[in-house]
């Protein structure tokens, strides 16, 4: 299986440091979150009820899902708090000449 390829799919500008942003790459949601430790992407998809994780609160790094509270670490995807069980995909980014670039396989 070959390597995804890094889309660029935002400015760097255009996502403020404690901020979440949806994007689609590759035809999938994927939820930016920027936090103090950088730029990380993860899945727009709470693992618990499918609530849409783009519109969730970022704290610290850790962004929690509007439905229900389950919690989830962006830089690992690991459940922080209950009711999420099953961890988040996590997915590559750089950023370069100022613009935030994703890498998600196609499926």
């Amino acid at each position: 299986m070959r390597e995804p390829d890094f889309v660029p799919v935002l400015g760097a500008d255009e996502l403020p440091l404690g901020r979440v942003k949806v994007v689609e790459v590759n035809g999938r949601r994927v939820a930016l979150a920027h936090c103090e430790e950088g730029i990380f992407a993860v899945d727009d998809l709470c693992t618990h009820d499918g609530g849409p994780l783009g519109e969730g609160e970022l704290d610290g790094c850790a962004i929690e899902c509007p439905r229900h509270g389950a919690q989830f670490d962006v830089r690992t995807g690991q459940v922080r708090r209950f009711p999420a069980v099953k961890p988040i995909r996590t997915y590559p980014v750089k950023v370069e000449d100022g613009h935030i670039h994703v890498a998600v396989a196609e499926e």
